[in-house]
């Protein structure tokens, strides 16, 4: 059995819920929200935008994903943007010193989506790495009502249920609205990753795999699930956690991210801080991103270790409780491959400096030497 259906009981200790063989539908792309264009009155943009609307001659640039916050007094909310891109701009007819921006862009609410005006708004553009791209004093169509995306369900093939299972099985309610856990379990019985399903049940039969065991469909098998070039990277963790230096190199992007997340589901029981030595990065693969994160949490932690997937991951990690706290030595191999990656794998801050630049300077503020190599 691979997969474990966990659910907290009502004193938030985990209980089993079923073991399965295999589930059909676990690694899927999400399905991406509709195409909207918005309108950003008034805009003081900065960063990327300032430099999107100041190029002679052009009205359409990428600015990839973001998300737009929305605040008052009372009240904080966001909305993400999924690809970005500025179709046109303007002299705003308030005030010629501001812009009216056109963008286009799939939108969905990561927030409360409640967000109702109810006295002077802030509408602040975020893209990248959490890099301001500048305010506004109002987002034309960002208000409008949206529909939930379609569920995706998701099949639990072999499954053993508990009590408890057997028992929601034979209610006549479908459970919507209740969640629990899919633990996937690697060849040692440890626990790789956890996401939320839906406990929606929308039928059951006997298993393909035969016996006394049922196959069941969840009529919502969660957001959380790894996306299809996430499929390698699991099966090579399901070896174990690895040991051997640089086996996500091969990997796309997404498989790198992937990578990433099982990095951090899988982190070794926490030990003291230690500081000081001479740590060396790999930086023969770093040509995206999530690679320079995989190359940098191997340097730090090791093979299979984690250090940050992100920007905002990869500073908390530097705090404390990851194993190692500045100061110490970072040697950086290959530093230049970073810095020649191509520009849509490099995320520019503030237009000045490029991702991996950005996390040079990261180090050498906490105390960090970095030496490239």
């Amino acid at each position: 059995m691979k997969y474990l259906l966990v659910r907290e009981d009502d004193e938030g200790e985990d209980e089993l819920w079923g073991r399965c063989a295999n589930v059909e539908g676990l690694f899927v792309d999400p399905v991406p929200p509709p195409r909207e264009v918005l309108t950003f009155r008034g805009c003081t943009p900065a960063g990327p935008l300032r430099e999107a609307v100041s190029r002679p001659g052009e009205s359409t640039a990428l600015l990839g994903n973001g998300y737009v916050e929305a605040s008052d007094d009372t009240q904080v909310d966001w909305w993400e943007l999924v690809d970005a891109v500025v179709l046109a701009h303007h002299p705003s007819r308030s005030d010629p010193s501001l812009v009216d921006v056109v963008v286009g862009a799939g939108v969905k609410g990561a927030g409360g989506g409640g967000f109702r005006r109810s006295g002077p708004s802030r509408f602040e553009l975020f893209v990248g790495n959490n890099v301001s791209a500048g305010q506004s004093l109002r987002v034309d169509g960002l208000l409008a009502p949206r529909q939930d995306p379609a569920k995706i369900p998701m099949e639990l093939i072999g499954c053993e249920p508990t009590g408890r299972l057997l028992s929601a099985l034979r209610r006549p309610r479908k459970r919507e609205g209740d969640w629990a856990e899919l633990w996937a379990l690697d060849r040692t019985g440890q626990v790789m990753a956890h996401p939320a399903v839906g406990l929606g049940i929308d039928g059951t039969r006997p298993s393909v795999l035969g016996g006394t065991l049922i196959d069941i469909t969840l009529t919502d098998g969660g957001d959380d699930r790894p996306a299809p070039a996430a499929r390698p990277v699991w099966e090579a963790w399901y070896q174990g956690v690895p040991t051997v230096p640089n086996q996500w190199a091969p990997y796309s992007s997404q498989g790198r991210s992937a990578w990433l997340r099982l990095a951090l589901h899988a982190r070794r029981p926490r030990r003291p801080d230690r500081s000081g030595g001479v740590h060396h990065l790999d930086g023969r693969f770093v040509t995206d991103v999530p690679g320079l994160h995989c190359a940098m949490s191997e340097a730090l932690a090791g093979p299979g270790g984690y250090f940050g997937w992100g920007w905002d991951a990869f500073r908390d990690c530097l705090c404390g409780g990851f194993g190692l706290t500045p100061p110490f030595t970072l040697i950086w191999h290959d530093a230049d491959i970073a810095r020649q990656a191509p520009a849509d794998a490099v995320s520019a801050c503030e237009g000045l400096l490029s991702y991996a630049e950005e996390i040079v300077q990261v180090l050498e503020d906490v105390g960090v030497t970095v030496v490239l190599a």
